[in-house]
């Protein structure tokens, strides 16, 4: 588990602490900056009734745990995401609709967005609060046979396996496909960017359109995806290819 606290623009100055837990985003905790116990008592806030309130503005329904609070640069990472993405300020404050200043003093930690003026920012950014918050772990460098996804179409005499999950957020995407003979892929339409693929067993006929391509082990393909393509196992055994498309297609 792992959790952060960010301000929540409002008349009563708290702090709400979410948590990631088995991929899904909680309400932990919620308390007063600047009050103490003492203090909130005399100032009538009602712990309850603010986390509840709190709860509600996040709309989770969990029960609250208290557990340590660890503090997040929130301002730095939406400044890294947003270069990451190659927008200016300017263009980041136009697709949120609001203005350069503020979005200038988010990432300066000067001011603190509502929650739902971060969740506007963050969508923008391609995100969204869970994987924001989510610093539990690496990214994932390895991948093993059980993360595997397969696919089989008796029609066309093929067998796809997805090397690499959910690769289409990716800017490429691999899988290794196995055809029997006399099978094919299916037809993919024309679509930007850029295919490669390494045969590793059997021979295959790579068919750009009108033309067509003979391919066996060992050899390898790269073509630009401006007409209708597919690729088939013209041989008599099977025939297993190494397919990357970028960006993802298949």
């Amino acid at each position: 588990m792992c959790n952060y606290f960010f301000c929540l623009n409002s008349d009563k100055l708290d702090i709400i602490s979410l948590a990631i837990l088995n991929k899904k985003l909680y309400l932990i905790t919620a308390f007063f900056m600047g009050f103490s116990i003492d203090e909130q008592r005399e100032n009538g806030y009602n712990r309850d009734e603010e986390f509840n309130r709190c709860k509600q503005k996040v709309n989770i329904n969990h029960d609250i745990h208290i557990v340590r609070r660890k503090k997040m640069d929130i301002g730095a990472k939406i400044n890294q995401l947003r270069k990451k993405n190659g927008l200016t300020q300017q263009e980041l404050a136009n697709r949120c609709e609001l203005s350069k200043g503020f979005i200038s003093q988010v990432e300066r930690s000067l001011t603190s967005p509502s929650i739902a003026t971060l969740i506007d920012i963050l969508e923008s950014l391609g995100t969204n609060l869970q994987d924001f918050f989510n610093e539990t772990g690496q990214e994932k460098i390895v991948f093993k046979k059980e993360d595997v996804f397969e696919k089989e179409d008796k029609e066309l005499g093929n067998m796809i396996n997805w090397l690499i999950p959910n690769a289409q957020k990716n800017d490429m995407e691999p899988i290794l496909i196995t055809i029997e003979a006399d099978g094919s892929s299916a037809i993919d339409e024309p679509h930007e960017g850029e295919e490669f693929g390494y045969v590793l067993a059997g021979s295959i006929t790579v068919f750009l359109g009108n033309k067509r391509f003979r391919a066996k082990k060992g050899d390898s393909f790269y073509f630009r995806p401006t007409t209708e393509h597919y690729i088939s196992n013209t041989g008599k055994t099977k025939a297993i290819v190494l397919w990357v498309a970028s960006p993802p297609s298949f």
